[in-house]
């Protein structure tokens, strides 16, 4: 069986997508699957440090010659089908929501991955023409797959929806995993260096993500506050137009362009991890966290309980008073919070890599 997979979110993005891209084919060769052969195609080579993220031997394919940033879309998005017949694919996986039109023509099964449908539940967070790409692009996937992943039962409900009930029948629940660096004990040498190296305070809460008005920042540094003196709030993310309109903090800390190998660590310095956004299609920041060792603060309104499990706090995305309350109670020392975080731990063993690329590999054979 030979698998095509929509590579070019794993060699341009550094997070979000591009993780869930290289976590799940890493994850799917360390299966050992003989009868399965993996070919990543991707409009062009994008970031080495990305691609060195993949297991030694990943193949990537491209497009012939040296085309034009018009002829790269255009491959991606209809004269793949050329290669992908040429190469004998049987099965082509879109991993973030998209698929090339022709595929159903082609003979080709196709899989797309559906993280969310942000930009129609709340387009208000993005440029009009954007929110109408997106979708078009949405339809058009629905169309030529044969079967949806959705990376939430909250995505699921979102599908049905604003796509259809009809796609009930072709949806599958797939978690999205997180990576094993996360849960790796990190030596105290290690974490003394990268404490030094980004000036990071001695205690903090960490917020992980791109730092934008959906992921509703301003009402964590709001909550923090409102905590003693001596605790900062750390966000790890790229920045956007919104933290012009985030208040004034002394203790607030933004970092962006983070490699993976130090934020495992700065997840492992941190005392909580807080997350406000106001809507997700799962929230793998949470996930992460969890598998890091921390207690997490998110918010209500989407998908973070079922990301984060029952033993974390959710709080409204407006209530910094509450917010603040939860983070306390969070804090070294705080009442069952080692129970809590082993709790949590167990509960998030369903998203293992394992687990998850098994689940994807037996989608691939049906």
């Amino acid at each position: 069986m030979i698998v095509g997979i929509d590579a070019k979110r794993i060699v341009r993005n550094g997070t979000g997508l591009g993780s869930y891209g290289r976590t799940l084919v890493n994850d799917l060769i360390r299966l050992g699957d003989n009868d399965m052969e993996l070919r990543l195609y991707a409009p062009d080579e994008g970031r080495e440090d990305l691609r060195s993220q993949m297991i030694e031997g990943t193949e990537f394919f491209y497009p012939k010659g040296n085309p034009s940033a018009i002829r790269k879309a255009w491959w991606r998005s209809r004269g793949i089908i050329k290669d992908l017949l040429h190469d004998g694919v049987t099965v082509y996986h879109g991993l973030s929501g998209e698929l090339p039109t022709g595929l159903r023509q082609a003979g080709i099964r196709g899989i797309v991955t559906i993280h969310d449908l942000i930009f129609m539940r709340h387009p208000e967070y993005y440029h009009w023409l954007d929110t109408k790409i997106y979708e078009w692009k949405f339809r058009q996937a629905l169309k030529e797959a044969d079967h949806i992943i959705a990376i939430s039962e909250r995505t699921r409900q979102d599908i049905l929806e604003l796509g259809g009930e009809e796609y009930a029948d072709r949806i599958s629940v797939i978690y999205q995993s997180f990576a094993p660096r996360f849960s790796t004990e990190v030596s105290a040498e290690r974490k003394d260096d990268v404490r030094k190296r980004y000036k990071l305070p001695q205690r903090f809460v960490l917020n992980v993500g791109t730092i934008e008005k959906r992921k509703n920042l301003a009402v964590a540094i709001e909550a923090v506050e409102l905590l003693p003196q001596d605790i900062h709030l750390v966000a790890v993310g790229r920045q956007t137009d919104y933290v012009k309109e985030l208040p004034n903090s002394e203790r607030l800390h933004m970092l962006s362009g983070v490699p993976d190998e130090d934020l495992a660590a700065i997840y492992a310095l941190a005392e909580v991890f807080v997350y406000p956004s106001r809507y997700e299609g799962f929230g793998i920041p949470i996930i992460e966290a969890i598998a890091a060792g921390l207690p997490v603060v998110a918010c209500t309104g989407s998908c973070l309980e079922e990301a984060g499990g029952p033993y974390n706090r959710y709080i409204s995305p407006d209530d910094a008073i509450g917010m603040s309350e939860a983070l306390k109670m969070s804090l070294r020392g705080g009442r069952n919070r080692q129970e809590r975080i082993a709790k949590s731990r167990e509960y998030i063993k369903r998203f293992e890599g394992n687990n998850v690329a098994q689940q994807v590999a037996e989608l691939y054979r049906r």
